[in-house]
């Protein structure tokens, strides 16, 4: 195997992916953590 696979992208671009990744995992985590507690949603007044 070639070391250029890991090369392709700028280290700029590696860290920008890096971290949409974890903006999503971390959303999701907060999504979950709200709907786990029982907190009711913005606009719900039931």
């Amino acid at each position: 195997m070639s070391e250029e696979t890991g090369k392709n992208m700028s280290r700029e671009e590696r860290l920008a992916a890096k971290l949409r990744e974890n903006l999503r995992r971390r959303k999701l985590q907060g999504r979950q953590l709200r709907e786990s507690s029982g907190v009711p949603k913005e606009g719900d007044e039931s």
